[in-house]
């Protein structure tokens, strides 16, 4: 400016351009949607009658002296066609315009030489006018974005302090395009002289050798943490169990001495009554009365020192006498460590085994009575009652389940036998409710009362067929936390320990209690320890009814044995107990009260107890031959296979059965059934054909009237259902959802560290991903890396929704079991985004690592960091909805189709239908964020690219904050979309 001044004798106030002159120039920019016009319009200055020499590129005019120009003034230019001069150095003076403006900061504006050869004003690109000889070169005539030209742009390897000034960059600094200063580079950099930028992939190197090191520890020793906790904690259980067993010893040693003292004493009474008289003499004369004596003293002071000094073992102890079990147990308050909970839980699983051995043949009301010696909770009992149940196929006319009555009751093992196809699970699950796409009619009472069976889940076990078990936890963390989950909030730490080491020991878990149960890729316990497992699951929140379907399947005749045996335990408390069975042996089929027996059709054959099903069928000529097991025979006959000898037809069995009990018998059942061979009611308690038509009479009106009733009476069950679905009849508060939450955290904490090898290789592919991206796709100035964060935008998308898709599509079929069994979905689903946002925070660091360094863009690291973690919380999100709604093959192609598709829509601004579509893409709005992180950098000389840059692709620079919170808002409701598809919907 002062050079300026002295140049024009003060004059530069009528040559500067005011505020209406600078707005013409920029205009020019948006003419035809051209960012570089050469030839400005017709001005008042400079057009086709006037153009003064001042028009000319590089050269300005003055208003004259004592003119007043207002600078602020944007409507109206003034004249300046007086004195005109080249343009000052540190100014540009463009074609068509009359003034000067000042170039901006990062440029470099000298005064142009004529280049003779060429006859180019250098270091610009204008000639001189022809026919105006007195004409010379001046300064700078234009300053646009650096595509169209870079002339006034300080070059890369210099830096300009001033817009007249122009200094190369020394050693150890470097120099990008249009910088006013050097920068300092990293220690391990490489800046020679002139650099234009520094080479840090040497720290990208390392942090990749650093995060490699890392990974490969994590992938060779990620179950250590976990193993070493379990052998600190099998050693403290091992130590707690000796300690019961030389507890236990003690006291049987405490208690012989007793019995002994008191028969010492009962002795030496009976001796000095019947040696009255010569007592003294006798005592005086005789040793061996001495000795006796003194063996009684020594017994008495020995018993005086056991009592002086107890075995106390952390809050309990223990006396056994010579017929009982007495246990002083403390409030669970009282036991803290993990060696005490387990020293309660052992003396009370011994103290149990000692009084089954005194009770061998035990029975419930046996149970009942040792209740108050032996600490058994009393359980609520659930008895199930069903009439003419019936379930129909919505759409179809086909029956799966036809006119079942009988009941469950409590106390009492219920098994469900039939040949295939007989619909044993089906009964199982139009028991429970768990139907889908069938309607279900009948009567089903709980307790005698029609209510939802629904609302006593919480107190009800249901054993699937397939072994539902998470692979990757160990036999005892599957049952804990099936315990911690289900069982009532208000019981002590030390009780469900109790509980749990109850189960394990009554299934013959105990050596598997630490093994892993294993998945398809890692191999874990037998699939006989498996089968078991998923019975554990549901008897160690102490149902009160327990239905499985098929758990001896797969299982040889001793752990068939071991399991039901087990089960009968659990009957003895109580328990109803209900299970399909394939073809037992003659033995396990002895250990049922009740049989079910169902043929083809899902019609009954037989409903009572085990011990009167061989006399039902001898009475109707079916006997079992010798040396055949029964329900060998009797599934042989349901399925056509063998042919009785009193002629009777495997068809006639259900009808039988109805009218043996005088049950409504359909019509149809009864047409199709008299064609067949043997007389319809041979062997029935209805003999004779007049009573039978008598039946079928009957069984006609009745059909009609339960029909009616049974459909209004489901109707409001399913009425009271959509409303009741939420109620609770069981009696048991469980955890609410901040406990579960807590218990859920901690089973996917544990899940997630025996996955850290799949996750180390997660890390490994997006360190390769920002290596190859940060390589390639070098930050360009004139798109402000706009390709690189492209490419960022869809590897990171790609690659998280692949790996967040395991987070919920590999854990359907223990969910649904789950969420029947009352779980709460809210905790499952929390704790899974909670573990996940882990991933959230840490996977952006590790593309950036690489990607950083290797691309190197102007913006910060901490700047590309939150749009990193915005974006993967938003794609997280969207995974979520793909994993739950979808399948794992489906959801894995859309995860991939997804950022590709978006993003191509994304960058499209074309004002049509893609250009609306791209203002609700995420993609877009993670793009723009990047973008300008990095256009924030670019100042001065570069404000026309930078405004031209972000015009073209529809971003601003002030949406910075609004495309995070957008991104955010995108992740939170795919969130809630997610957990609103995961509660609604059904397993297939």
């Amino acid at each position: 400016m002062s050079n300026c001044a002295k140049r024009t004798n003060g004059d530069i106030g009528q040559r500067i351009c005011t505020a209406a002159e600078i707005k013409f120039y920029f205009n020019s920019f948006f003419s035809k949607g051209s960012k570089k016009s050469n030839y400005l319009h017709p001005n008042k200055n400079c057009n086709l009658s006037s153009w003064v020499s001042g028009c000319e590129p590089g050269w300005a005019c003055s208003a004259g002296k004592g003119v007043k120009v207002d600078m602020k003034n944007s409507k109206d230019m003034p004249t300046r066609v007086v004195d005109c001069q080249s343009c000052c150095e540190g100014f540009f003076c463009p074609h068509g315009l009359t003034c000067m403006i000042p170039c901006p900061l990062g440029a470099y504006c000298p005064l142009s030489v004529l280049n003779k050869t060429t006859g180019v004003c250098d270091p610009y690109h204008y000639q001189l006018p022809a026919g105006k000889p007195n004409h010379t070169c001046g300064g700078a005539d234009l300053w646009a974005d650096i595509v169209s030209t870079s002339e006034i742009f300080c070059s890369a390897g210099s830096y300009c302090p001033s817009t007249i000034q122009k200094l190369p960059c020394t050693r150890g600094h470097y120099c990008r395009t249009g910088s006013t200063s050097q920068s300092g580079c990293f220690k391990l950099a490489t800046c020679v002289p002139k650099s234009a930028n520094q080479n840090i992939t040497a720290y990208g190197l390392l942090i990749f050798a650093g995060l490699g090191f890392l990974l490969i520890i994590i992938y060779n020793c990620s179950d250590q943490v976990l193993s070493t906790r379990e052998k600190r904690q099998a050693k403290t259980r091992e130590q707690a169990v000796q300690s019961v067993r030389e507890t236990q010893a003690r006291e049987k040693w405490k208690s012989a001495k007793e019995t002994a003292k008191k028969h010492a004493i009962d002795f030496q009474t009976q001796f000095s009554r019947t040696f009255s008289r010569v007592k003294s003499k006798r005592e005086d004369t005789n040793p061996s009365a001495k000795g006796k004596k003194k063996e009684k003293g020594n017994l008495t002071k020995m018993m005086q020192e056991i009592e002086a000094n107890p075995e106390e073992h952390d809050g309990f102890h223990v006396e056994i006498g010579d017929k009982n079990i007495k246990k002083h147990a403390p409030k669970g308050k009282q036991l803290h460590t993990q060696s005490q909970m387990f020293r309660y839980a052992y003396g009370q699983i011994e103290r149990e085994k000692a009084m089954q051995e005194q009770n061998k043949n035990l029975t419930f009301s046996g149970v009942i009575s040792m209740a108050s010696d032996v600490e058994i909770r009393k359980r609520p009992t659930i008895e199930v009652a069903f009439k003419d149940l019936t379930l129909t196929l919505k759409g179809k006319n086909k029956h799966l389940l036809r006119c079942v009555t009988g009941k469950l009751s409590p106390g009492r093992v219920s098994a469900v036998m039939g040949p295939s196809g007989a619909g044993k699970t089906t009964f199982l699950s139009a028991l429970t409710g768990k139907a889908p796409g069938c309607r279900v009619t009948g009567m089903v009472l709980v307790n005698g009362k029609a209510e939802p069976i629904q609302a006593y889940k919480k107190i009800i076990g249901f054993v699937p067929q397939d072994d539902i078990v998470h692979g990757n936890l160990t036999v005892e963390e599957n049952l804990w936390f099936s315990a911690s989950c289900r069982l009532s909030a208000d019981l002590p730490k030390p009780d469900k320990i109790l509980v749990v080491e109850r189960v394990i020991e009554s299934l013959g878990l105990q050596p598997v209690r630490d093994s892993l149960v294993g998945t398809v890729e890692k191999r874990g316990i037998s699939g006989g320890q498996r089968k078991r497992v998923n019975v554990g699951l549901e008897m160690v929140m102490e149902p009160s009814l327990l239905i499985l379907d098929e758990p001896t399947s797969g299982l040889d005749s001793s752990s068939s044995q071991l399991l039901l045996r087990a089960l009968r335990r659990e009957a003895l408390e109580g328990v109803n107990i209900c299970m399909v069975v394939h073809q037992p042996s003659y033995t396990l089929f002895r250990m049922f009260d009740d049989l079910i027996l169902l043929a083809k059709g899902g019609l009954t054959a037989y409903h009572g107890p085990v011990k009167k099903v061989e006399e039902y069928f001898a009475d109707i000529g079916i006997t079992v031959p010798d040396r055949v097991n029964p329900p060998d025979y009797f599934i042989d006959i349901l399925e056509g296979i063998l042919k009785p000898a009193s002629g009777v037809h495997y068809k006639q069995l259900p009808v039988r059965w109805m009218l043996h009990n005088a049950y409504p018998v359909p019509m149809d059942m009864l047409q199709s059934t008299e064609g067949l061979g043997g007389p319809a009611g041979e062997g029935s308690s209805h003999d004779g054909m007049p009573s039978e038509a008598g039946s079928e009479t009957q069984s006609f009106a009745g059909e009609f009237w339960q029909d009616m009733k049974s459909n209004v009476e489901f109707k409001k069950d399913n009425m009271q259902h959509n409303f009741l679905s939420m109620v609770d009849l069981s009696g048991r508060t469980t955890p609410g959802i901040l406990r579960q939450y807590k218990y859920f955290l901690g089973r996917v904490g544990k899940q997630r560290l025996r996955e850290a090898r799949t996750q180390a290789v997660d890390y490994l592919i997006l360190l390769l991903a920002g290596i190859c991206l940060g390589t390639l796709a070098k930050v360009s100035d004139e798109t402000f890396g706009a390709v690189g964060y492209t490419y960022t935008v869809i590897a990171v998308s790609l690659l998280c929704k692949i790996a967040a898709l395991r987070s919920f599509s590999l854990d359907k079929l223990h969910y649904w079991r789950e969420r029947g069994s009352g779980m709460s979905s809210l905790a499952y689903f929390l704790s899974k985004d909670t573990i996940d946002h882990f991933n959230t925070l840490i996977k952006p660091i590790v593309y950036l690592s690489m990607f950083y360094f290797f691309n190197n863009p102007r913006s910060s690291i901490y700047d590309n960091y939150i749009v990193l973690v915005c974006l993967v919380y938003c794609v997280t999100g969207i995974a979520y909805i793909l994993a739950i709604a979808f399948e794992a093959g489906p959801a894995q192609l859309w995860s991939v189709l997804l950022p590709v598709v978006l993003t191509l829509v994304a960058t499209r601004n074309d004002g049509g239908l893609a250009g609306k579509l791209s203002d609700i893409c995420y993609t877009k709005w993670a793009l723009e964020a990047f973008v300008i992180s990095n256009a924030k950098r670019y100042r001065g000389v570069w404000l026309i690219t930078r405004c031209g840059s972000l015009l073209e692709n529809g971003y601003d620079l002030n949406h910075w904050n609004r495309c995070l919170i957008l991104l955010g808002l995108t992740g939170l409701a795919s969130r809630v979309v997610a957990f609103i598809v995961l509660v609604t919907c059904q397993r297939r």
